[in-house]
C-alpha cells in the first residue's frame, strides 16, 4: 500500500561530501541481540512498515496545512 503525500517526492542519492566523510556515519545496522536476550520477542517492523506506521501515525494530520 503506497504511503499518502502531499507533493510527489523527489528523491535522490546524493554522494557524502568530502568534508562530512570519517565525521558522519554513514550506514547503519542495529544489533538486536541485547534487546532479544532481555526478554524482547514482538516481530521487528521493515523500513517500509515503519514509515508508513510513522506516516499515518504522526503525521496524517499535518499534511493538509
Amino acid at each position: 500500500m503506497p504511503i499518502p503525500t502531499a507533493s510527489k517526492p523527489d528523491i535522490r542519492f546524493i554522494e557524502m561530501p568530502d568534508n562530512l566523510q570519517g565525521k558522519y556515519q554513514y550506514f547503519t545496522q542495529a544489533d538486536a541481540a541485547k534487546l532479544r536476550l532481555s526478554g524482547y520477542t514482538r516481530p521487528f517492523l521493515s523500513l517500509e512498515e515503519g514509515v508508513r506506521d510513522y506516516v499515518q501515525t504522526h503525521l496524517a494530520g499535518t499534511m493538509d496545512s
